[in-house]
């Protein structure tokens, strides 16, 4: 069959796609910025008629009305990163989360370790040919088009063709409904905080020309980026690709040009940010998007000479070992690839792996260098793996330090109304373990 009879012939409302979703399905919708809220709003009118439908998914940055309490019975939310719209959800029992690497997740969709029923996500409309592009979200997008039993897209004007391997042709899709809503957004972010400054300021010091960067979107990597204006020929290999990156792209500091691999390319898995961006993106081949697989590999990582990549954490102990996701027992967020990339730069020749934190939370109450973690806190990173901890007060380079010398790195780039008391705390310590 003709691809555009396909097409026709399968172009339906949003309503008589989820028709076919039954209860005990798994659900995986598209990623962040692409999660197809037009479809959802349509399954969730199906809500009194559906149970256990399970909506397993990667970050969510929308509105997930499916957590809400009052579709607990119908909707069960299983996250692997969470978001602040779903977050309450699993904190409170209603729905579950899996820790699962970024870079694992293909793996766990083609091998059905997790099952994929159902694949709902967003493209933009099809080309002469008659491929659609996946737009802001490639990550694990491939595997779920390859496994999933039922693949139902939104068709949408709005998603920017972006470049890279993003492509999928309407042969391999079973339903489409064209609907031009808005994509989701992410407001720029406010990166007016002395402290945020100090600590991007510090980064900067061990950013040289050439260099490769990876890293995420906040407060903090705004920071860096306003502190690398006197710098050359800067690389991206990274996770998320976002505004914050626009004005040095513009400037010319980001060309890629001293990048080892895809030399001149931006390389990134998803994309959030401003509708600005999603336009800067549209038909750009200067970025482009590949699997998660391919971008959070750490032997691909490892093959970027000065590979910086420069992720955070909710605190670390003495000896180097970092909590990113959950402090407790209690879930905040996910390991995303914060650990495919410490590794990866850590294997790359000139690489520097960092961690970047405030020195204390709670409006300075509270210190994120800590003796020893909280009973059950889960360790995103190892003490193994650890290279630069930057706060602050400083840069703690604790790669190939004793313990004894690691505490004191680290009390060093501590709040120092905190440090007399960690220096005791630690001190007591190792005196009992006899290290």
């Amino acid at each position: 069959m003709d691809w555009k009879q396909h097409y026709q012939s399968r172009l339906v409302s949003a309503e008589e796609a989820v028709s076919h979703i039954k209860s005990g399905d798994w659900v995986i919708p598209s990623h962040a910025a692409s999660e197809p809220e037009y479809l959802f709003d349509a399954l969730l009118k199906r809500s009194g008629e559906l149970k256990e439908v399970r909506i397993w998914q990667g970050l969510n940055i929308g509105a997930a009305k499916y957590a809400q309490p009052e579709y607990a019975q119908s909707f069960k939310v299983s996250s692997v990163f969470l978001g602040a719209k779903n977050r309450e959800c699993v904190q409170n029992g209603r729905g579950e989360f899996t820790p699962m690497s970024f870079y694992l997740q293909p793996r766990a969709v083609r091998t059905g370790v997790v099952p994929c029923d159902v694949y709902l996500g967003q493209v933009t409309p099809p080309d002469d040919e008659g491929y659609c592009s996946l737009g802001l979200s490639v990550d694990f997008a491939r595997a779920c088009i390859e496994s999933a039993k039922l693949k139902i897209v939104q068709v949408n004007r709005n998603m920017p063709r972006t470049c890279g391997e993003t492509k999928v042709h309407v042969s391999e899709l079973d339903y489409f409904v064209q609907a031009d809503t808005p994509l989701y957004e992410l407001p720029l972010i406010n990166s007016d905080d002395p402290i945020v400054d100090k600590i991007g300021a510090n980064i900067a010091t061990l950013i040289e020309d050439g260099a490769t960067l990876q890293m995420g979107q906040g407060k903090i990597p705004n920071a860096i980026l306003k502190c690398l204006g006197d710098k050359k020929d800067l690389g991206i290999h990274t996770e998320v690709f976002s505004d914050n990156l626009l004005p040095l792209i513009e400037a010319g500091i980001i060309n890629g040009s001293r990048k080892t691999i895809n030399q001149g390319k931006i390389v990134s898995t998803f994309i959030q940010g401003t509708r600005r961006l999603y336009d800067f993106v549209d038909h750009n081949d200067v970025l482009e998007l590949r699997p998660v697989d391919y971008t959070n590999h750490i032997g691909i990582i490892a093959q970027h000479e000065n590979m910086i990549a420069i992720n955070s954490a909710l605190e670390i102990d003495l000896g180097g070992q970092v909590a990113a996701d959950s402090m407790g027992m209690t879930v905040f967020s996910g390991i995303g690839g914060q650990l495919d990339f410490i590794r990866g730069a850590g294997l790359a020749k000139g690489g520097k792996p960092i961690i970047a934190l405030p020195a204390t939370a709670k409006k300075g109450t509270v210190s994120r260098i800590v003796s020893r973690m909280q009973p059950g806190t889960p360790i995103a990173t190892t003490r193994n793996d650890i290279f630069y901890v930057v706060t602050e007060y400083g840069i703690a380079e604790l790669f190939g330090k004793c313990l004894r010398d690691r505490a004191k790195a680290l009390i060093g780039i501590a709040a120092p109304e905190f440090r007399e008391n960690l220096e005791r705390e630690f001190l007591e310590y190792f005196k009992k373990s006899g290290i």
